[in-house]
């Protein structure tokens, strides 16, 4: 599959072999942890038997595909042997600690069959143990002087990564092969008569296991069939005993031919997923993995796409196949709304349709941002939503920008901070919906926010609207930095307004009278209200224009009268819709009549005012630095 690779190449491969055991270990820990006694308030999605099925298919899919780096056209036999025995335990530990008990082990039915399968194995402690055992105990003199013979034959049997090149381990094979040969020669010579020793024929099982050591394949299939050894088995022992030099690309060949035979358990998806490993079918790999568990067919195709196993072309779909098994994944995972982080994680990684999809996801994840007490809920989420009041980001939505950063879903980011700040605005958490209407450049939602704002003018008596305004000071020294933006200006002006309207009721609250003053000349000669707003800043005007203490200069008074002169000769000239409006929700009347009352009202307001500042010659208060 590779030929001859580079340093970075190696260097991706290792890291990618490491993932394969990484993945497999995993399965192997929830295996471990699934095998223990299950809990009644937890039960498990899957039995451990689950997890064993995919960790067998991530091994083998490990030593098949992404073996040690310069093991690609090496002999794959040991590798695969390793894998056998690890994940299908033959002959049992019980059966041998049985045997190693008793006095005359070659008399239980299991000794032959023990000794066969331990040959085919490669476990040659427990062969040389047993075949000591006949050596000095068997009444046959001929299987006692075979038995010594055939003990060192198993326990040298040549091993690939016992030799530094492979041309040396090719010498060892044939030298040990010759041996085996020779003790072949030998067993031939036993009389007829001395093949059985009352119990059982000692040399046809002797006869058998030598068979497979000189890679008899007709032999080696019966045997393993007579064992209940399945295609597997037959497959790797060819590999040791009959081709020790089989390649892995070379592998398909041998498979194909023993499948015939022995083919592999079609109700058995695990076998099937095995089959299709051996035989060099990714494609249909995949497609049994995704039967067993979606997860499997995902990852594979992870490292399948990763390695070229299986192409990158787009499909029809718009996906590649590694795409459409993560996609497939990702919508299993979604079934679960608790998991949507772990869902985005995979789809963006799935190209353009799948960060779409992703997106789909996190502007429809509940965000959380309802104001909320130990006493309502848990106590991590009552924290998160006191973190979130005070300005940090918390809980859910913090886990929603933190992915839509490291993603690079900037236009997601800013309809999730659309949302958040609808949200507050519908919890009149003004200062939160401003802050987040201006992350997410949403200027026409901020102009919502500030027609709320100041709807609350109407709806709150004067201490509850200074108050529900108080928090959205702070954002505005963000929007100041961008009202250099054609889009955003106006509105940054608005909300100025709402503020320093705020802030005068807040001060004419608290006594400080000089100063609410000074806000409302402010107001109007820094055009920071409105004209629809004059008339209604002017009204505010009149109880400070009545208190005993001079409040305002005659300055002061003169631009409140000519904002007042306009106003009134504007809607002498049928513009007072430009600014009556407002004035005429805060009288009884409600309409334009109403304003015009109120207007006069403030009219004779002015007029003595002005004329008590005639009268006096003073000039009012000094005037304090503005905030703004």
């Amino acid at each position: 599959m590779l030929g001859k690779l580079g340093r970075e190449e190696e260097e991706f491969l290792q890291k990618l072999r490491k993932l394969a055991i990484d993945y497999d270990n995993f399965c192997r820990e929830c295996w471990a942890f699934c095998s223990r006694e299950p809990s009644q308030s937890e039960p498990f999605q899957y039995d451990a038997d689950h997890y064993r099925k995919l960790a067998t298919c991530w091994s083998l899919f490990t030593a098949l595909y992404i073996p040690e780096i310069g093991m690609e056209a090496a002999p794959c036999g040991d590798d695969l042997m390793e894998w056998l025995n690890t994940n299908y335990i033959e002959p049992s530990t019980g059966e041998g600690d049985h045997l190693s008990k008793l006095d005359k082990p070659w008399e239980d039915e299991t000794f032959w069959p023990y000794l066969t399968r331990a040959t085919l194995r490669g476990l040659s402690k427990a062969t040389a143990f047993f075949l000591d055992v006949l050596s000095q105990n068997h009444p046959s003199d001929h299987l006692q002087r075979l038995a010594q013979r055939l003990s060192p034959l198993l326990t040298d049997l040549p091993r690939l990564n016992q030799f530094d090149a492979e041309k040396d381990f090719a010498l060892a094979s044939r030298r040990w092969k010759d041996k085996v040969k020779t003790l072949r020669i030998e067993l031939d010579r036993v009389p007829e008569d001395a093949r059985d020793d009352g119990f059982d024929n000692w040399w046809d099982r002797l006869s058998d296991i030598i068979g497979i050591l000189e890679g008899r394949a007709e032999v080696l299939k019966r045997v393993c069939a007579e064992l209940g050894a399945d295609w597997k088995e037959v497959c790797i022992a060819w590999t040791i005993f009959v081709d020790p030099r089989l390649r892995r690309h070379e592998l398909p060949d041998i498979v194909v031919d023993i499948l015939d035979e022995m083919p592999p358990d079609p109700t058995n998806l695990e076998d099937s997923i095995h089959s299709s490993l051996f035989l060099g079918k990714p494609h249909q790999a995949l497609a049994e993995a995704h039967q067993l568990d979606p997860w499997l067919s995902a990852h594979l195709a992870d490292v399948m796409e990763a390695i070229r196993l299986i192409d990158s072309d787009i499909s029809d779909s718009g996906l590649t196949l590694r795409q459409w098994y993560v996609v497939t994944y990702a919508e299993y995972l979604h079934t679960d709304p608790g998991l949507w982080r772990l869902t985005v994680g995979y789809l963006c990684y799935c190209g353009d349709i799948g960060k779409e999809m992703a997106d789909e996801v996190l502007v429809r994840v509940p965000l959380q941002l309802q104001r909320l007490s130990r006493r309502d809920t848990d106590g991590v989420a009552a924290d998160d939503s006191a973190k979130i009041r005070d300005g940090d980001l918390a809980g859910v939505l913090k886990d929603v920008h933190t992915l839509c950063f490291e993603h690079q879903r900037e236009g997601t980011r800013r309809a999730v901070c659309r949302i958040a700040a609808q949200i507050f605005l519908d919890q009149k958490e003004f200062g939160l919906a401003v802050a987040y209407a201006t992350s997410a450049e949403d200027w026409p939602g901020l102009g919502r926010i500030v027609d709320r704002v100041l709807e609350e003018y109407f709806a709150q008596n004067p201490a509850n609207f200074a108050r529900l305004v108080a928090n959205i000071a702070p954002s505005l020294q963000t929007l100041r930095a961008q009202q250099e933006s054609i889009s955003s200006g106006v509105f940054v002006y608005r909300l100025m307004f709402a503020v320093r309207l705020a802030e005068f009721h807040q001060r004419q609250l608290s006594g400080e009278l000089h100063e609410a003053a000074y806000d409302i000349v402010a107001m109007l000669r820094d055009d920071v209200a409105p004209k629809a707003w004059w008339a209604v800043i002017l009204s505010e005007s009149v109880e400070l224009l009545q208190n005993e203490e001079m409040l305002f200069t005659s300055e002061d008074a003169c631009i409140l009268l000519r904002k007042l002169e306009e106003i009134c000769t504007r809607s002498a000239q049928n513009a007072g819709s430009d600014y009556l409006p407002i004035l005429a929700r805060t009288t009884k009347s409600k309409d334009e009549k109403g304003a015009l009352q109120r207007l006069q009202i403030i009219r004779l307001a002015l007029a003595k005012y002005y004329a008590r500042c005639g009268v006096i010659g003073v000039g009012g208060r000094v005037e304090p630095n503005s905030a703004y």
